[in-house]
């Protein structure tokens, strides 16, 4: 059974289900990559109309449209089309990882392990929650650079939740950060 949540985006829903809907982490797609998916779960789900940003976790996916659709035309769209995969397939829709990217990482490393603990037990799950992810992506000069995924990307009070919040818990965790900044 598939149960929706809304997240603080009103532009963007959390579908969770008891299977597991990735092994592999979580990942995020983008309709202007479509192209480049092969997954043909995530590959048709972006190409419903108004999708425009898929994210898949372990037990959650958040789906991300645009304004041309509202949700009472697209939640039972992607309801649908996640009962259909599940009662077909066995395996998760994302049983291996689609690829690992490195960040640029030119500090010293303890301190980088500090704030990817602090991310990973403090802030992500608060996080996913809202249907969302946040990855490291740099450390330099006392700047923290993170990636906002899903319903957090684009989400009007992402840019609150990245000040107040995540800059923060990890200025309070680890002394080196002196601000946070989304790419």
């Amino acid at each position: 059974m598939i149960q929706v949540e809304n997240t603080p985006n009103p532009e963007s829903l959390k579908f969770l289900s008891e299977k597991i809907i990735s092994a592999a982490g979580t990942e995020e797609f983008q309709k202007s990559d479509i192209n480049r998916v092969s997954n043909i779960f995530v590959k048709e789900l972006l190409g419903f109309k108004g999708v425009e940003l898929v994210l898949l976790s372990k037990n959650f996916l958040s789906v991300k449209k645009d304004k041309t659709v509202t949700w009472n035309e697209l939640k039972p769209m992607v309801i649908s089309h996640m009962n259909h995969y599940f009662e077909n397939n066995k395996k998760p829709i994302l049983d291996n990882k689609v690829e690992t990217k490195k960040s640029n990482v030119t500090s010293d490393n303890e301190t980088i392990e500090k704030i990817i603990e602090v991310l990973d037990t403090k802030i992500r799950p608060a996080v996913e929650k809202d249907g969302g992810d946040i990855k490291f992506k740099s450390f330099e000069e006392g700047v923290v650079k993170v990636e906002l995924q899903g319903s957090c990307s684009g989400c009007p009070s992402s840019l609150i939740t990245l000040k107040q919040g995540v800059q923060n818990l990890l200025k309070h965790y680890v002394k080196e950060v002196n601000s946070v900044e989304a790419i």
